[in-house]
């Protein structure tokens, strides 16, 4: 009894436990459709049985998902999907760059955009989506470091955030578009040489953010989770060098065993490089 006393007492004193992303696995995703890579953001279905992807070069990808033991062993990847404009013509390259990805309760499909920042609705991934609504000004008007990550709230608001915020001294500034509205409700900690790759709210209304870091030789990974005003900050998962490729897409879901952070690579349409679907479980849950 005085043994298990000591342990409770020491528990409460070390505070509460932290959250730790346990490795589940990585599928490599290949195919022979040439418009196939450059994979920018992910969101799985709520079973984990299906995910829709995007393309930083204007293009939808939708797969089942098979898996043995909660392990995705294969993808099954239906013809991709060009991202069409208000007049259901394909976007043009300017403004195909499309980067950022979140699906609504109601179904509904937005998409952020960073060589012409701003965010577009899509109704159907198959038909034209809507009118280009622009982003506030960017703390880098570089076209490659704007609007990067893009999540959805429980209430239908979108939380996006760009790749850079022009110091490294400087908070990542949250930008949130609310009935039409923009505004910033609060930044995130920049922390040491990562830049912003992805963002999502998960089931248990928390914003994660996916951090990458290029080091010469390759990529590492971090992703840190906060509360919607951008406090309670926690680190869940910090990658070696290598250790996966360009994970730039996060989607955070239920699974049968806790929270799941399912995650994929832009391979830049780079031969050396490859596109990897990356899961991590996290143990708080």
């Amino acid at each position: 009894m005085r043994r298990v006393l000591c342990v409770w007492l020491a528990l409460l004193w070390a505070g509460p436990l932290l959250a730790q992303a346990e490795f589940v696995g990585s599928y490599h995703w290949t195919s022979h459709d040439d418009r196939f890579g450059g994979l920018s953001a992910i969101e799985m279905g709520d079973d984990g049985a299906t995910l829709l992807a995007l393309s930083d070069r204007g293009h939808f990808f939708y797969a089942e998902v098979i898996r043995e033991n909660g392990v995705i062993t294969d993808l099954d990847t239906y013809t991709p999907q060009p991202l069409l404009g208000p007049d259901n013509r394909q976007l043009m390259a300017e403004f195909g760059d499309s980067e950022g990805l979140a699906i609504g309760a109601d179904g509904q499909t937005h998409v952020a955009f960073e060589w012409t920042p701003g965010i577009r609705h899509f109704q159907d991934i198959s038909t034209g989506g809507s009118a280009l609504i622009h982003s506030p000004p960017m703390p880098v008007r570089d076209g490659n470091a704007t609007l990067e990550a893009l999540a959805i709230g429980p209430d239908g608001a979108l939380f996006a955030i760009p790749e850079r915020s022009g110091r490294a001294t400087r908070p990542f500034p949250v930008y949130r578009l609310r009935n039409g509205t923009w505004d910033q409700p609060f930044a995130i900690s920049r922390k040491g040489a990562f830049l912003v790759a992805g963002a999502d709210i998960g089931p248990d209304g928390r914003l994660y953010i996916l951090e990458r870091d290029f080091v010469g030789i390759g990529f590492r990974s971090r992703v840190r989770r906060f509360a919607l005003d951008g406090s309670a900050e926690e680190t869940l998962l910090t990658t070696r060098l290598r250790r996966h490729d360009n994970l730039e897409g996060i989607s955070v879901w239920r699974a049968p065993d806790g929270l799941r952070m399912t995650m994929v690579s832009d391979d830049n349409f780079r031969r050396f490089q490859r596109t990897e679907v990356v899961e991590y479980r996290l143990t708080d849950d």
